[in-house]
């Protein structure tokens, strides 16, 4: 997904994004992920960790690519990596990282299964097993931590 930086995204005194209009377009491009591995809707359970690393500016090309890490029965942790784009030649800053745990559910709401991630190669499967121990640490933090 990308985006550029309009006058009205920035707290006008400086030019810098709002971290909340960072914080919706992660959890549109996460929100995305997450719906086409589901094959349908979705509801965001949890922003867990988002990192501002670099201010963003008015008038930045803001690139957001996001992908599923991990998927459980009905939930799925996706990572959204965000770098800002230089349009002169094109390079890219690394500016914000934020792992989303997304629900998949039903016409009703409720949450619904949803199919296993394939993983194709070694970096998949280091993704899975690193979702997995966040999703573990999410889950004792709730105090929902229970022979999981």
């Amino acid at each position: 997904m990308t985006q550029i930086v309009m006058p009205g995204h920035t707290n006008g005194v400086s030019g810098v994004l709002f971290g909340g209009v960072m914080m919706q377009w992660i959890d549109v491009c996460g929100g995305v992920s997450a719906m086409r591995h589901a094959g349908g809707a979705v509801v965001t359970a949890s922003i867990d960790r988002l990192d501002f690393m670099v201010p963003v500016r008015v008038g930045d090309i803001v690139v957001l690519q996001s992908r599923v890490n991990f998927t459980h029965r009905s939930s799925m942790e996706v990572g959204c990596r965000v770098e800002v784009e230089d349009p002169a030649n094109r390079t890219r800053k690394y500016t914000t990282k934020a792992y989303l745990t997304f629900v998949a559910i039903d016409k009703g709401g409720k949450p619904r299964p949803i199919e296993p991630l394939v993983l194709l190669n070694s970096e998949d499967e280091r993704r899975f097993a690193d979702a997995k121990e966040r999703r573990l640490s999410r889950l004792e933090a709730a105090g929902r931590l229970r022979d999981k």
